[in-house]
């Protein structure tokens, strides 16, 4: 038995000096010090300590939870369950890659005649043949593998086989927004300050819930909240900051995976093309993450991997937005087909996630534009690019983002020289070589040692002809002096406006869209990207087309003005054009 301790007495001596004691001065430093370090609650409030409490709880479980599940991803082999559950899903293991097209079959329909029983018994085997033959049919047609290119037509047919794969996505799609609203709402409990804190504060954390939803999401969300982070414009500083970080804080996939993909593609073990590769990326982007590596000749390079099953994933999100702007098109009651916006967009991020055509498109992109000295596009490793992998010179350098987190002369003076060396670029993209950058956000600029601007990514490129050139000129010109007859005149050069259209009257909606325009020290006060809404606007209205390289032109410009926008509010890329 273990000893019992016997109890021992405990006196309390309460009573104190009729004497005025003095508090030692230590002990009032430390009084001093234990106030200070009481730090007023954000929130404010016993409510917003309690939703502080309950955030740190909430951050503690996904901690233990997230070892939790990396211990038994190992234990239980969960990667690979799940790859073969996702494969069943989505019926991959029947897929032939040899297979051809198919006709959805008739519905076998009755024969009621008169019949004996051995007859009526004969015809019930023969129905029962027919009816056998027509979901073995059915099932052949499941064998047939989601197209290399995007194709509206073959695509609409995979997924009309596969509607649990559609069904599934869109409850997770509401799911993750729903989920959002409510935390949305919860971090706005308790929050106290003044208006404009309040509002900015509530602006960021909104911010921050649709960057979480859209990395939650996929590659295909991840790309429109890149598109949108270009826009503060638009969607306010606050909220285009949070989503900024979609272009340099998304979440890697596992190096072994992305190795494994390395050797598949280019047929042998990675260490025989490159003597070093880093263990972590140095990038990660939507479909693909880069890993800095040395060839065996000294160059260092930049390796580019594309993500694990992206293909289907991407198709799958743009099918669904095709059924919704199909949805739209007949609630509208509209002429157009709305569909075909998601049709040029599919074709665009099918297309970048070829990483044959990207090396094309940097060599060409690289050789057209080499006459210019200040634009630097990095050299392409052919025998070390396949479809999944792509090796391109490193480039260093800084990119707008970073530069504009450093306040200091020195990063303003290049940030200021990348502006102006930013509009030129784009002029000669635009007006001379007619081959276009049509993504060049934060993330695919860089300023290098040497004072050039470098261009990253050439997964989306805009070709233009000449007769399309010249109009953009003049619509530019037209644009900055504000002349909106003769842009109408443009975008009719520019397939635009179609044949049969009332000039007249187009012309005079857009001037009402436009409205007269305002000079600001002898200059006019023209914003493009107000102005590209309002023809956006108005071209709906007259069931325009919109050719696919003017989509891309305008996605180009918009997200260059964006830059400059983040840059300076009072920066107009009109202005800049006008200085050019």
């Amino acid at each position: 038995m273990a000893s019992v301790s016997p109890p021992v007495a405990v006196l309390c001596y309460t009573q104190t000096s009729p004497r005025t004691r003095r508090n030692h001065p230590n002990s009032s430093r430390k009084n001093l010090s234990s106030q200070k370090k009481q730090k007023p609650s954000k929130n404010g409030g016993g409510l917003g300590n309690i939703v502080e409490v309950v955030q740190k709880d909430v951050e503690f479980l996904k901690a233990g939870f997230s070892k939790g599940m990396q211990w038994a991803n190992k234990a239980f082999r969960i990667p690979e369950v799940s790859k073969s559950v996702e494969d069943l899903i989505w019926l991959r293991n029947i897929e032939d890659s040899r297979a051809t097209s198919f006709r959805f079959p008739s519905w076998p329909q009755p024969y009621y005649a008169e019949l004996s029983g051995v007859d009526l018994f004969l015809a019930d085997l023969k129905a029962m043949e027919v009816y056998a033959s027509y979901f073995y049919y059915l099932t052949k047609m499941w064998t047939k593998p989601l197209p290399e290119m995007y194709d509206a037509d073959v695509v609409t047919e995979y997924f009309t086989l596969r509607p649990h794969v559609v069904a599934l996505r869109l409850l997770e799609v509401f799911t993750a927004f729903a989920s959002a609203t409510i935390k949305f709402r919860i971090s706005r409990i308790g929050s106290e300050g003044e208006d404009d804190a309040r509002e900015s504060i509530s602006d960021y954390n909104f911010g921050i819930v649709l960057k979480e939803t859209m990395l939650n999401l996929g590659p295909t969300f991840i790309k429109v909240g890149q598109s949108l982070s270009t826009r503060p414009d638009i969607i306010g500083h606050e909220v285009s900051k949070a989503l900024s970080e979609l272009n340099d804080q998304i979440p890697p996939f596992p190096r072994a995976e992305a190795m494994k993909i390395i050797e598949e593609e280019l047929g042998s073990p990675m260490h025989a093309y490159f003597s070093y590769i880093s263990e972590k990326p140095v990038a990660a982007a939507s479909f693909g993450q880069v890993y800095k590596a040395t060839t065996h000749d000294g160059f260092d390079v930049a390796v580019k991997v594309q993500r694990p099953n992206l293909r289907h994933v991407v198709v799958r999100d743009i099918y669904i937005l095709r059924i919704g702007l199909g949805l739209l098109q007949k609630i509208a009651k509209r002429k157009s087909d709305l569909r075909l916006y998601a049709d040029e967009l599919g074709k665009g991020l099918i297309g970048e996630l070829d990483y044959n055509l990207e090396a094309a498109n940097a060599f060409g992109f690289r050789e057209v534009h080499s006459r210019f000295t200040f634009i630097s596009v990095p050299q392409v490793f052919r025998h070390l690019s396949k479809k999944r992998v792509l090796t391109m010179e490193w480039m260093a350098g800084d990119s707008p983002s970073e530069l504009m987190s450093v306040s200091s002369e020195e990063s303003n003076r290049k940030l200021l020289d990348l502006v102006n060396k930013g509009v030129e670029a784009s002029l000669i993209q635009l007006l001379e070589t007619g081959l276009m950058h049509a993504d060049p956000h934060s993330g695919n600029l860089r300023y290098t040692s040497s004072g050039k601007i470098g261009f990253l990514d050439f997964g989306l490129l805009c070709r233009m002809e000449k007769k399309h050139q010249f109009a953009m000129l003049s619509s530019v010109v037209h644009i900055v002096n504000g002349d909106w007859a003769s842009l109408v005149h443009d975008l009719t050069e520019m397939d635009v406006v179609r044949p049969g259209t009332n000039i007249r009257r187009f012309t005079m909606d857009l001037e009402d869209a436009l409205g007269e325009v305002e000079f600001k020290n002898g200059m006019p006060d023209v914003k493009f990207s107000r102005v590209l809404g309002n023809i956006w606007s108005v071209a709906l209205k007259y069931h325009c087309r919109m050719p696919p390289y003017y989509v891309l032109v305008l996605r180009s410009l918009a997200s260059l003005e964006g830059n400059f926008f983040s840059l300076d509010e009072q920066q107009k890329l009109t202005t800049l054009f006008r200085h050019a």
